[in-house]
């Protein structure tokens, strides 16, 4: 049974999300504050936080902020949730490390199709570890056990997510891989503006990257389209 933390003040949406998401199975935690949401977090371990951004005293950043420094804590996934729908409020969410991203208001249905898939996420083994899939291109090789790539000697850590974008790109070598197709196949869901949510992760994974390849750029962009993994 997969335990999921909800931390948002407004009760009503709390108390909505914890019925719904308790007739999927799960077990819901829930806090109506930042400090506690997030003393609850390191003390219950969850599977999954829902964290709402617009909050008093401590706000969903500086949760996300938080669970992310914390040893014990930075590998659980997150999903945002907010009123605010401005651009820059998802990049901010991206680059502190939130997982996924959902907008007020919402479909309850929706929220339901992005837990399922953060959860089948974090708890399989990436395919590519049970398959035979390539695991080896030239000096490149991925690492699912541990979500890392190693460039010749050198290892990067990756997230889940960044680890499942470079895990796809690398399947399709030498061949662009949609946006659309990352979206469906990486998130579980295709909206059509949520290109932004591949941008700020293929960035991250691209700065890890050249961190260990000696300035080899393997990611490029096919503008209108999508990404291509090339040796």
């Amino acid at each position: 049974m997969s335990k999921i933390l909800v931390i948002d003040d407004d009760n009503a949406i709390n108390e909505l999300i914890k019925v719904n998401l308790e007739l999927e199975g799960h077990k819901v935690i829930q806090a109506f504050n930042g400090v506690t949401g997030f003393a609850l977090c390191k003390q219950e371990l969850p599977s999954l936080v829902i964290l709402d951004v617009m909050m008093p005293e401590v706000d969903g950043f500086t949760v996300a902020q938080r669970i992310r420094k914390n040893d014990n804590t930075k590998d659980i996934p997150i999903l945002m949730l907010t009123a605010l729908s401005q651009l820059n409020d998802k990049v901010n969410g991206f680059n502190i490390g939130v997982d996924d991203y959902l907008v007020k208001p919402f479909e309850m249905e929706e929220l339901k199709v992005r837990v399922r898939a953060l959860l089948k996420r974090t708890k399989q083994i990436p395919e590519s570890a049970s398959t035979r899939e390539l695991l080896t291109l030239g000096e490149v090789t991925l690492m699912p056990e541990t979500y890392s790539v190693k460039v010749n000697d050198k290892t990067a850590k990756l997230t889940p997510i960044e680890f499942d974008i470079l895990n796809l790109l690398f399947q399709n070598h030498g061949n662009m891989v949609s946006s659309a197709q990352l979206l469906k196949d990486i998130w579980g869901y295709s909206p059509d503006d949520d290109i932004e949510t591949i941008r700020v992760h293929i960035r991250h994974l691209r700065s890890k990257l050249d961190k260990i390849s000696g300035g080899k750029k393997y990611i490029s962009t096919i503008y209108g389209g999508g990404y291509k993994f090339s040796i």
